[in-house]
């Protein structure tokens, strides 16, 4: 067994992948680094725990300097571990990587070693973008766990306003998807399963027409409709 001086040196670190709907279209925020390894490649804000530093404090700290909003706003939750060796050309490094999702996008600000931070879109981001480490796979776990859990919590409304209105919700669920949903189902399952959403008494004018009426996030966080992709095809 060896002795605790020849253990080889491990760094911790975290990576956050942050979501929210740009345009039309699902973006995560990424960071052009600015040195090496991988200098010029995207990848996603993240960097090492500090002496003394609980995991999700160092995944929050990490939010506040690439997005400058409250972690508090957000919807922050551990996505995975990830450790293969090589993973860091420097060093042996394991990463705790999380999952946040932002209603509204905020003017990213690069660190002292990126020359940009910037939202691009994630479809882009897992087919043609060029990433650093291995942000790619975490990345591409980080949708699919979004797009996992539209189908048995509340994740879509992260993505919204405190208020928002049923075509909204439905427009975070077919960006995530990625293909349109039938307007008349969504509307009967969402506003029809106890706690899933609550009107406000509200409504929003969008032009034309009547204004919609506007929900806000139910209060029965244990109950929601089956809102799969097959159910609502």
């Amino acid at each position: 067994m060896a002795s605790p001086s020849e253990q080889p040196v491990q760094h911790v670190t975290v990576d956050v992948v942050v979501l929210t709907v740009r345009a039309g279209e699902l973006c995560a925020l990424v960071v052009r680094r600015g040195e090496a390894p991988y200098k010029g490649r995207w990848a996603l804000p993240g960097g090492i725990v500090a002496d003394g530093e609980d995991l999700v404090d160092a995944a929050r700290r990490e939010l506040v300097e690439e997005t400058s909003v409250s972690p508090a706003s957000v919807r922050l939750e551990q996505l995975a571990t990830y450790g293969a060796p090589g993973r860091d050309p420097r060093r042996r490094t394991v990463s705790v990587a999380w999952l946040a999702v932002l209603p509204r996008p905020a003017v990213p600000e690069g660190g002292t070693h990126r020359a940009r931070a910037t939202w691009r879109p994630t479809e882009w981001l897992l087919g043609r973008g060029r990433l650093a480490f291995d942000h790619r796979t975490i990345l591409r776990d980080g949708v699919e766990r979004a797009r996992a859990k539209l189908e048995y919590t509340n994740i879509a409304t992260a993505f919204l306003e405190p208020e928002f209105t049923i075509a909204q919700l439905r427009a975070v669920y077919e960006v995530v998807w990625g293909h349109p949903l039938d307007a008349g189902n969504f509307h009967r399952k969402v506003t029809k399963t106890d706690g899933f959403v609550s009107p406000t008494g509200r409504r929003q004018s969008a032009g034309r027409g009547r204004p919609a009426e506007l929900f806000t996030v139910g209060t029965e966080e244990s109950l929601y409709p089956p809102l799969t992709r097959r159910s609502l095809a």
